[in-house]
């Protein structure tokens, strides 16, 4: 797992971590991985830190209280969901366990190779396409029996005021008439009447591996579960150029009402994002204004 950008600003409630920190607390719960060294990676994750350890694990932290439930998530799902998808996820090695240095649980990954993709620089996007929507579909065929709810599982009419009060925020930063419109149409698409299935959630270029312009891997689960299966489809706006969007539609077999919540999400989700992460979180932001500016040129 590699790096996709510059930290964000630590907010209030995290707790500080650094690299003799984690290999304090790697030695006395793992004690055979103790003296293994210890690296911080930078990341434009807001909810976790990462460190790798050694040559094959990746520690992963929550860096504040409202990461604890996804981190329990990650260690109860991950195993039961990777060996029905066709690239790797991150397999839970150890749990580590609070302790007076650090209060909430954590774990310990295989490391996984690759890197994260950069949205205008995609070798053989049409390649990649495909592999995605073979993700997609794998993933919603997985049994959703006692499976929990999607964090973005409900109808996109849910997001209407907080979305709109973004738009708000944003003014004279964005076009904030065409994204209004853009926004409305969205919410006219015909709400998602089939099964519940599994969804990613947050399918976008810091949660995606790639090598050689494949997918190797997709990583931060935390918002999976199961709900209306567009929300996957984000990721044609977030990371796949215009030329490659038909590939990763046809793969993904997604109908006008499902690709037409897909858009809604993506929209809704940058617009929310760019305010709040405007002064700091660089990466969010830029990816975030890279979306609108995608759907609002698609939109013509």
């Amino acid at each position: 797992m590699n790096a996709f950008t510059p930290p964000p600003r630590m907010h209030a409630d995290e707790v500080p971590l650094d690299a003799p920190l984690v290999g304090r607390l790697v030695a006395r719960r793992f004690p055979h991985w103790a003296g293994l060294p210890v690296r911080r990676l930078v990341s434009s994750g807001t909810e976790n830190a990462m460190f790798r350890l050694g040559a094959d694990l990746l520690v992963r932290l929550p860096r504040r209280p409202g990461a604890v439930p996804d981190v329990l998530h990650e260690q109860h799902w991950l195993p039961r969901l990777g060996p029905h998808l066709p690239v790797a996820v991150p397999e839970p090695l150890g749990i580590g366990e609070p302790d007076g240095e650090f209060p909430w649980p954590w774990s310990v990954y295989r490391w996984l190779e690759g890197h994260n993709p950069v949205p205008t620089a995609i070798r053989g996007p049409g390649r990649l396409a495909a592999d995605l929507g073979a993700f997609v579909r794998a993933l919603r065929r997985v049994d959703p029996r006692d499976a929990p709810p999607g964090y973005r599982a409900g109808p996109l009419r849910e997001r209407d005021e907080p979305t709109r009060t973004a738009i708000s925020e944003l003014g004279g930063r964005i076009d904030t008439d065409a994204v209004t419109a853009l926004w409305e149409r969205a919410l006219d698409a015909p709400d998602h009447t089939g099964p519940a299935v599994w969804a990613h959630g947050d399918l976008s270029p810091g949660n995606v591996l790639v090598d050689g312009g494949r997918l190797t891997a997709v990583i931060d689960f935390g918002c999976a579960g199961v709900g209306d299966p567009a929300v996957d489809l984000i990721v044609a706006w977030n990371l796949l150029p215009a030329s490659a969007r038909d590939a990763f539609r046809e793969a993904v077999g997604a109908d006008d009402a499902q690709w037409a919540r897909g858009r809604g999400w993506a929209l809704s989700i940058s617009l929310i994002q760019l305010p709040y992460y405007w002064a700091t979180n660089p990466a969010l932001a830029e990816n975030s204004r890279h979306v609108i500016a995608e759907i609002l040129a698609e939109a013509g």
